[in-house]
């Protein structure tokens, strides 16, 4: 007679046994799946929380240019040039910190890493993803349709700057 935990041990490795007959599951594949799992629509819901921030950024950035320029009798005004800079220093600049994440991104549990090492991005990497992210959009999206077909479900601003969104999160523990 077996003792009861030791009976439960052994249904349980019977049941990991048939469940894997036929598949071949290797730690280092699970993993890599578990790196991108169910990212791009938790990026969609970052994105739009980047945009709210990004909007109250620039809504308080023109308040006070607004002011610079009723103070400074108008010659302040010129100073509205640099409002198409807020999203472009915003998404380079979050990229670049420490956690290599936007808010949105954070509040979600992605981070945006260098597809061959998971490193932080490069500041050159972070502004070329950041750019060819607004050229996507002058695209009509279509560009990020390869998030769709891709391996690592990357779009296109992340295939040419060589990143990737993974998920922040440790990868829940695997009984192999």
């Amino acid at each position: 007679p077996l003792r009861r935990g030791r009976r439960r041990s052994i249904l349980r490795e019977e049941r990991v046994e048939a469940m894997s007959q036929g598949i071949s599951l290797n730690r280092v594949e699970l993993e890599e799946a578990w790196l991108t799992h169910a990212v791009w629509p938790r990026r969609i819901i970052a994105f739009v929380i980047d945009l709210v921030v990004i909007g109250i950024i620039a809504a308080a950035l023109a308040w006070t240019i607004f002011l610079f320029g009723v103070l400074t009798f108008g010659l302040g005004f010129i100073a509205l040039h640099l409002m198409p800079l807020v999203p472009l220093l915003y998404y380079v600049l979050w990229l670049r910190a420490r956690a290599s994440a936007t808010p949105g991104q954070r509040l979600l549990g992605l981070s945006v890493r260098d597809d061959a090492t998971l490193g932080r991005p490069s500041f050159a990497q972070a502004l070329v993803w950041t750019i060819l992210l607004g050229i996507s959009f002058g695209l009509s999206c279509l560009p990020f349709l390869l998030v769709l077909i891709t391996k690592r479900h990357r779009a296109a601003h992340d295939l040419l700057s060589g990143l990737v969104v993974v998920n922040n999160m440790a990868p829940p523990r695997l009984i192999l």
